[in-house]
């Protein structure tokens, strides 16, 4: 069993936050229309798995202290963090390693304020 099931980080620019999005990760994000006055774009992951979206909505505001989420990078999250400035974030902590058995975290201020964690086994 997973920890989390879904998560969401909000958008207070939707397409700002999506395009964002888009380009560290180097692929389009899906946009889902199925709920009324809700934009969702859901970000990379393989089904089964814990997936999540960028998400504008009244209810979710971008905040820089809210929750936080550690989305998978890959092999080497410095691929992934190494196109945060360029998409318009900003590095918080650059990859650090926790121990060799849980392996590297780095964090970055999203395009909407959000603080977001990247997670890689090496």
């Amino acid at each position: 069993m997973n920890a989390i099931t879904w998560f969401e980080i909000p958008a207070a620019d939707f397409e700002r936050a999506v395009r964002f999005y888009e380009q560290i990760y180097v692929q389009a994000l899906p946009r889902d229309a199925s709920f009324p006055g809700i934009r969702m774009a859901m970000l990379p992951y393989q089904r089964p798995g814990v997936g999540g979206c960028v998400i504008a909505m009244e209810q979710a505001r971008p905040h820089a202290d809210g929750v936080r989420v550690y989305l998978a990078a890959g092999e080497d999250l410095e691929v992934v963090l190494g196109r945060v400035e360029s998409a318009g974030g900003a590095i918080i902590m650059p990859k650090m390693l926790l121990r060799e058995e849980i392996g590297y975290i780095g964090l970055f201020q999203d395009s909407e304020g959000n603080i977001v964690g990247l997670h890689s086994r090496h």
